[in-house]
């Protein structure tokens, strides 16, 4: 899944930082009936409530979350569950966050540590899932990859190269003040002989150092412009700018050789390892914070709350690198969680070109033929994916190949024309609903938590309202889980921004439903479908 940028980098005199802004726009105070016709109370979100916001109810709190805290004392109070198992294929997850205990799936089959098969179902010591990356953690860009081959004449390469010489000269253009901020933060931090600072710090520097005082204004600029965070966003757009020249732009490295398969054979199936937090446990940072919005623990005053409760499990496939995955680990991790037991699978990932995705295509319908529920990120590139698709999807050539996908796009906690996040993308026929998806605050590795954005963070939070029902209502079937969310969510009737363009459209074109996630609604049909 492309990351969202952390900060935007521009000149301004000698340098400057803008970030995107890390304060929450205001949320409207005003009953939800006229709301679109008197938007004009606003009142600005509680710390409180922004760490959970996905879990409020429009009507209530005038946040567009997903009603589940109401869906919890109205309808789930007393009701018995059964287990659920959520699939998590991603950058792997910290099975050991303070967090997650208890919510994690084990394979009860195996015996940890013996390096040997014993449940027969060909990984050695896939105690708490399967790592079918390895060692590797950092990795090209699909477009790169296809660059790297060679030209074929295809118009595929052509499109690859020219988005590939576009990007390298766009971070080629960041580089030299990525550098710049880098040198000056290292400078502040050998001089107060501390790794962590703050603008009032920087302001109590007193120096005739010339080269000491062109770092402290350096970073007072990007302190005062991004805010008392801005060591933070500072470190993860330098990760982001280092991270593309080094690895997922460049043509010359290969992330994939410390594997030791063939990942253009879907028949090479002898790879990887059952460590799901893989070489680094911080690399998992994304899948960790995925699995936090499904099953972190509720109503324990630590981070956020989960939306499963009662009775989840939590399975790590990791198979998302640092860069783009590669469709053989994607349709082999859909694969594995479905014949491990997953009834939901979370799929917080995607990319523009998709060589091999036919084997993601018979993963799908696999998943489909076994009653599975797979649950799709949409994309953060602001774009409508009806034109120009982000795989997988599941569509080929106009036709659906199953009922098993939802697709879902991003929402802020922001009520009217903004609600719709500006790096999601859109669909009227290939996204199907919309969640949560802006500061959402859940679990990260380390017994630590975290705000992130992203389709990545919406997506988790459908899964999570589609686990519940799975896990109340186990009679209903993928296909009636789909369309039990899409059916049942909040009409959104207003028109709003899609894109970085902020193009106005009507919602009820951004996506198949024309509406958001529900939970407490999403339950009472259920019930009643349930009972048919």
């Amino acid at each position: 899944m492309k990351l969202i940028k952390p900060i935007t980098i521009t000149a301004i005199a000698a340098l400057a930082l803008v970030s995107c802004k890390s304060a929450v726009a205001p949320i409207l105070s005003t009953n939800p009936a006229n709301i679109d016709k008197n938007p004009t109370k606003t009142t600005p979100i509680k710390e409180e409530d922004l760490k959970r916001w996905s879990h409020l109810d429009l009507a209530k709190d005038t946040i567009p979350g997903m009603s589940v805290d109401k869906a919890y004392k109205e309808l789930v109070k007393g009701k018995k569950s059964t287990k659920i198992i959520v699939g998590i294929i991603d950058s792997g997850v910290d099975i050991d966050h303070e967090d997650l205990k208890g919510h994690i799936w084990k394979n009860t089959k195996e015996i940890a540590g013996n390096k040997k098969d014993d449940d027969g179902n060909g990984y050695i010591d896939d105690v708490y899932g399967w790592n079918f990356l390895g060692e590797a953690t950092n990795e090209n860009l699909e477009l790169t990859r296809i660059v790297k081959k060679g030209d074929d004449g295809s118009e595929t390469y052509k499109k690859a190269k020219a988005e590939l010489d576009t990007k390298l000269a766009e971070m080629n253009q960041y580089k030299p003040q990525m550098d710049m901020i880098d040198k000056a933060d290292k400078a502040i931090k050998a001089h107060l002989k501390k790794d962590t600072y703050t603008l009032d710090d920087l302001k109590k520097i007193t120096t005739t150092d010339t080269s000491l005082n062109q770092s402290k204004m350096i970073m007072m600029s990007v302190a005062t412009q991004v805010g008392p965070n801005f060591q933070e966003e500072l470190k993860g757009q330098i990760e982001y700018v280092y991270g593309q020249l080094n690895y997922n732009l460049n043509v010359n490295f290969d992330g994939r050789k410390v594997v030791g398969d063939n990942p253009y054979d879907i028949n090479d199936k002898k790879y990887g390892n059952g460590n799901v937090k893989g070489p680094n446990v911080e690399d998992t940072e994304h899948g960790t914070h995925v699995a936090g919005i499904v099953a972190q623990l509720r109503g324990n005053k630590k981070g956020g709350d989960g939306v499963v409760a009662n009775n989840v499990e939590i399975m790590a496939v990791r198979a998302v690198p640092n860069g783009d995955e590669y469709d053989k680990d994607i349709a082999l991790a859909i694969r594995y969680a479905v014949d491990n037991g997953a009834k939901v699978i979370n799929g917080s990932f995607g990319k523009d070109y998709s060589p091999n995705k036919q084997w993601v295509f018979d993963a799908i319908k696999y998943a489909a033929s076994k009653d599975v529920l797979f649950v799709h990120a949409a994309g953060n590139d602001g774009k409508d994916v009806d034109a120009e698709p982000n795989f997988p999807t599941d569509e080929v050539s106009g036709t659906e190949i199953a009922d098993n996908v939802l697709t879902i796009g991003a929402l802020n906690p922001e009520y009217g024309s903004k609600i719709v996040a500006n790096f999601s993308n859109y669909g009227q026929k290939n996204v199907d609903v919309f969640a949560p998806g802006v500061k959402i605050y859940a679990t990260v590795p380390n017994n630590k938590y975290k705000f992130l954005q992203g389709t990545s963070m919406a997506a988790p939070n459908a899964a999570g309202v589609a686990a519940l029902i799975r896990s109340y209502y186990p009679n209903l079937t993928a296909s009636q889980v789909k369309h039990i969310l899409m059916d049942s969510g909040t009409p959104i009737l207003t028109t709003v921004a899609v894109g970085e363009q902020a193009q106005s459209k009507p919602f009820a074109e951004t996506c198949v439903s024309g509406k958001i996630i529900n939970a407490y609604n999403a339950l009472l049909m259920a019930e009643q479908m349930s009972k048919k």
